[in-house]
């Protein structure tokens, strides 16, 4: 099918910017004549589909001296050029996947060039040959071997394509534990260092954001090759995370709140829908300043369902608070800590014991749990949240998400709908965590006192998003 034909040029017609499409197709056909266009309906990860052009071809790679075809298909979105294709291998039944840094397990592929698109300096033309460069250093298919095949290449890169674990052999196209951090500095490290000595990764890949300006905690893990993990500086090697972890700020000297606050909404923004793009079953770990209101402004540029959009919030404080109550008060009972990471947060009790398999509920407001709690905050009075600290709470978090452990965690949520809460923002709720992210405990009617603080962080917390320009 060419240029010309009555089904290209109808899809085309439907393009938004239809010339300079036309203009950029006849560049590729003539540097790339093997990549042919074509149409197609193409189905997003939200189940909808939508009629679009595609170019399908081969692209010659070279590796260790031997030329290989490998094939790839790109689709256009409508408003090409000034958005990137979306790029997948077309593997032969004779073919294996090797999932690396810019190909997922199903293809997908995912490269700087794309994450950094900027139309007309970027185009499909040199898009290509990017990929043809990364696929020389890491080859993204193989051959299936047969009991007729015993080439030696093809032999290599399919075992190269297995790992080995306790339980034997296991393929490429089965779930890895890895685990993505976004941000470098002190908070970045301390996650880093805390997830792998309590969570079983497999990867975990630590992103420093460049313009971050906790940027600078990268440079020693590179020097020590701590194993497992892999520094980058570009966001395309978190494809195919579990969990992200983003611990970026970009704080400025602005003296107004707002103008500070929104210079960290303006960094995400180039941050939190590539992150979700390239890892879009993952769980999105907020522990960004202020963290309720980054929560909420991470949910709404993912677009992701607000189950899989987390903050830390309130989890080092609850766990704090449930040891304080088991040790020092011997009521070994489950609490948390509820509401805005602020001087109004509030704590709350369940009606279960520590070790009872049954799922938590929380007490209602009564006077007979608020000494207890109370007396048990004071004791937490002195305890600042240092990095290492919130790097543990963070690893905890994402152990539940990991093990599926449907552990019950105080983090932050969307609270609209809970305990009469109407309006949308993010609170620190109990939510039990599992590896399709969180699931809010009921709410309850609270004492008057707390109910009043969580009403006041409601009022202020709408206030301050109303203000920025997510």
């Amino acid at each position: 099918m060419d240029l010309s034909s009555e089904k290209v040029q109808r899809i085309l017609s439907k393009y938004k910017f239809h010339d300079v499409a036309v203009e950029e197709l006849q560049k590729i056909q003539r540097i790339y004549p093997g990549m042919k266009p074509s149409t197609g309906t193409y189905t997003f990860s939200d189940s909808t589909q939508k009629d679009l052009l595609k170019l399908v071809g081969n692209i010659p790679v070279q590796y260790e001296g031997r030329s290989y075809n490998f094939p790839i298909q790109l689709w256009l979105m409508d408003s090409f050029p000034f958005t990137p294709p979306i790029c997948l291998l077309r593997p032969t039944p004779n073919m294996v996947i090797r999932e690396g840094k810019h190909v997922d397990p199903r293809g997908r592929i995912y490269l700087p060039g794309l994450h950094n698109w900027d139309y007309p300096k970027s185009s499909v033309v040199v898009l290509l040959t990017e990929m043809i460069a990364k696929f020389e250093e890491d080859p993204p298919l193989s051959s299936k071997t047969t009991g007729e095949n015993k080439d030696p290449h093809s032999l290599l890169a399919f075992v190269s394509n297995l790992q080995i674990n306790d339980g034997g052999v296991r393929h490429h196209d089965q779930t890895i534990n890895k685990v993505s951090v976004i941000g470098g500095g002190d908070l970045g490290m301390a996650s880093v260092m805390s997830i792998l000595a309590k969570c079983q990764v497999d990867k975990l890949v630590f992103i420093d954001v460049a313009e971050s300006s906790t940027k600078g905690g990268s440079t020693d893990l590179e020097i020590f090759s701590l194993p497992k993990v892999e520094v980058s500086r570009d966001l395309s090697a978190s494809a195919g995370s579990r969990v992200v972890v983003v611990t970026a700020n970009a704080w400025s000297s602005e003296q107004s709140y707002v103008s500070v606050v929104q210079t960290n909404v303006d960094l995400y923004r180039g941050i939190i829908p590539n992150l979700a793009r390239l890892s879009p079953n993952a769980v999105i770990v907020i522990a960004s300043q202020p963290v309720d209101i980054m929560t909420h402004v991470a949910w709404r540029q993912s677009c992701l369902p607000p189950t899989r959009v987390i903050g830390a919030g309130c989890n080092l404080d609850s766990e704090r608070l449930s040891h304080v109550l088991d040790i020092n008060l011997n009521t070994h009972k489950l609490a948390w800590v509820i509401g805005e990471l602020s001087d109004n947060k509030v704590p709350v009790m369940s009606n279960t014991g520590l070790s009872s398999d049954v799922q938590p509920d929380i007490t209602p407001g009564s006077s007979s749990a608020k000494p207890l709690l109370d007396r048990a905050f004071e004791i937490m009075k002195n305890r600042g949240q240092r990095s290492w600290s919130v790097g543990l709470s963070i690893a905890d978090i994402t152990n539940s998400i990991l093990t599926n452990k449907m552990k019950t965690h105080s983090v932050s949520t969307l609270a609209q709908g809970w305990g009469g809460i109407g309006a949308e923002v993010f609170l620190s709720l109990p939510c039990i965590l599992g590896s399709n992210g969180s699931t809010r405990l009921a709410g309850v009617s609270l004492a008057q006192e707390e109910d009043s603080k969580l009403r006041d962080s409601v009022t202020s917390l709408s206030n301050l998003i109303s203000q920025l320009r997510v």
